[in-house]
């Protein structure tokens, strides 16, 4: 039956219909939404977990690789770079069972930290990357590198980009999947304990493995070539091909080429594809990759070939493609004028401007407020982390002031306390993010004898990236209840002395909170816990009384969009508010009513 589906249920049906055994990953956006939909089918057979990070989520799938099962590994780019260590290591071992790493890269970036691209990666660790175009393509592609990852006994990359991930298509689903049958694992330390002479002889056989991959690649089915023999030519890769080709299906005189495997690139494909043609345009998000490999083609094999790209400023090398920026682009490359008519837009009015902020009532705004009363007026440094409180960032609060990667916030926090031994160091790190990659920096800072006051906004889930259960929660992705895993314990198993949980809603108690914490040396931690009012809501609502003065210090000290001028008057919009009470606790006449009242 068919059914239609996100481009990331695509990839999770391909990999179902592949056998997958096990599939771990950690949410990013663009690519959760694969292990939500693995979990919604029935999976009888699949393990299936949020694993605590990224890192984690590829040695378990590796331990399940090696024992012939296949194996799925799910990221963001820049959670590519937690996986690194096991990924590059991985390349020199290899696997048994196919092992599939989906990397979903984030041009714009959208939300994303950086725009880097995976196959530079890929490249690096000398291990295959498939680039799909399109969902369809991804449903049918990721089966492809199960295959090619059994067959060369190497781990795999999968690199969809945002619109592959958030595109909607058709594909076949079944009603039930069978995972795939495996042997189990066969013990072989001479192959599997990694020590630099194995990794001295594999990395030679590495480097001959590529080129028969190479060769293979070269008659892939989704390495393809349209059009007409020209002397100009296009050539594109991911969702800039499916631009490329709505384009130049009115301009069937020149040639198309895809190339859907960047790594290793498949030169025989390539050479045979751009005979004839003098002049190739390359589009491709992130870096100017396959242009790049043009370049090598051609001097290599001492080709006439002028590549034009990134490099030749014919395509711009940051932010995402789009059908208008492609179809501008050809124009020019190929010197076809723009089609005349059209809608004229020029004379619309400009789109508001939205920044992003806190949603109303989430308790980060509060956590972030009670620290900055507490701490008013003296000399402070706000280390942020990645979640939804980086938006703490943003004015009226202007509480971060780095933001770094993951878990950074608790280390820098640290360095700040080293050199500067005035200044009051502060650490804002969310629940899942602590597991994911803060215990070890708290570790740090105990055993360095840092100061720093550790600010865990716990919200119970994983909200930026669509509400993941994490070791906090306790119920994981097998619909087991694990058991909730408690900060607290942790922390004090750590060796933290000083650890203060207070719900930051209650804004005078919170504000003691800090102040307590700030004037003890050493390691503490505030744990700010209140549940994500996307996940409970009170169903109340704040309003403004008759005794308002019009102030304006509910909405210049706290930024919360429930709140907004209306004729001149501060006015409370009910379908936004939550009746979260900060506001009525801020205001100097108590002029707010509802949550928050005596």
């Amino acid at each position: 039956m068919k059914e239609y589906v996100m481009g990331n249920g695509a990839i999770a049906l391909g990999a179902l219909k592949a056998g997958v055994n096990v599939a771990c990953g950690y949410p990013g956006t663009p690519s959760s939404e694969i292990i939500e939909t693995l979990a919604k089918y029935p999976h009888e057979g699949l393990h299936l977990e949020w694993s605590v990070n990224e890192k984690a989520a590829l040695e378990v799938a590796a331990a399940a690789s090696y024992a012939g099962a296949r194996a799925l590994v799910t990221m963001k780019q820049v959670g590519l770079n937690v996986a690194s260590d096991p990924l590059m290591s991985l390349a020199y071992v290899g696997v048994e069972g196919g092992l599939v790493v989906v990397s979903a890269d984030d041009p714009g970036p959208i939300s994303s930290q950086t725009e880097q691209d995976t196959r530079r990666f890929a490249d690096f660790a000398r291990i295959p990357v498939f680039d799909p175009s399109s969902p369809e393509e991804a449903f049918e592609m990721i089966q492809d590198a199960f295959a090619c990852s059994e067959k060369y006994k190497t781990p795999v990359i999968f690199r969809p980009t945002t619109r592959v991930c958030h595109g909607y298509a058709s594909v076949e689903a079944q009603e039930r999947y069978q995972p795939k049958a495996f042997a189990g694992f066969q013990k072989d330390a001479g192959r599997f304990v990694i020590f630099p002479r194995l990794s001295y002889k594999n990395h030679g056989l590495i480097e001959k493995r590529n080129v028969r991959i190479g060769e293979d690649f070269s008659s892939y089915r989704y390495n393809t070539i349209e059009g007409e023999a020209s002397e100009k030519a296009v050539l594109a890769s991911g969702i800039s091909y499916m631009y490329a080709k709505e384009f130049l299906k009115d301009h069937p005189k020149i040639r198309l080429l895809r190339i859907a495997t960047a790594y290793p690139f498949p030169e025989d494909f390539a050479k045979k594809a751009l005979s004839g043609v003098k002049e190739v345009l390359c589009l491709e998000e992130l870096s100017p990759y396959l242009e790049e490999q043009l370049l090598k083609l051609a001097g290599k094999h001492a080709l006439s070939l002028k590549v034009c790209g990134k490099l030749t400023g014919h395509v711009p090398h940051m932010g995402e493609n789009s059908a208008d920026s492609i179809a501008a682009i050809l124009q020019e490359f190929l010197g076809i004028d723009a089609p005349k008519g059209g809608r004229k837009i020029t004379d619309l009015p400009s789109l508001p401007v939205r920044p992003p902020v806190l949603c109303a009532g989430c308790p980060h705004r509060a956590s972030f407020y009670a620290v900055k009363r507490a701490m008013a007026g003296q000399k402070t440094y706000y280390c942020g982390d990645i979640g939804c409180y980086t938006l703490g960032n943003s004015m009226p609060l202007d509480m971060v002031d780095t933001c770094l990667c993951m878990g950074a916030g608790v280390t820098m926090a640290q360095g700040f306390s080293h050199v500067d031994g005035e200044g009051k160091a502060f650490a804002f790190i969310g629940d899942s993010t602590f597991f994911a990659s803060g215990i070890t920096g708290v570790v740090n800072a105990v055993f360095n004898e840092a100061d720093i006051t550790i600010c865990i906004l716990d919200n119970s889930t994983t909200a930026m990236t669509g509400h993941q259960p994490h070791p906090g929660t306790g119920i994981n992705m097998m619909g087991h209840d694990a058991g909730k895993i408690s900060i607290e314990k942790i922390l004090q198993g750590i060796g933290l002395e000083k650890i203060v949980t207070v719900d930051p809603l209650k804004l005078d108690e919170a504000i003691e909170a800090v102040k307590e914490c700030a004037s003890v040396r050493g390691v503490k931690a505030i744990i700010f816990r209140s549940p994500c009012i996307a996940i409970e809501r009170s169903g109340k609502t704040c309003s403004i009384k008759d005794s308002c003065i019009n102030c304006k210090a509910c909405i210049r000290q706290t930024g919360c969009p429930a709140l907004s001028l209306s004729d001149g008057k501060v006015t409370i919009d009910a379908s936004l508010c939550t009746g979260c009470g900060l506001c009525a606790q801020v205001c100097p006449v108590h002029a707010i009513g509802g949550e928050g009242d005596e």
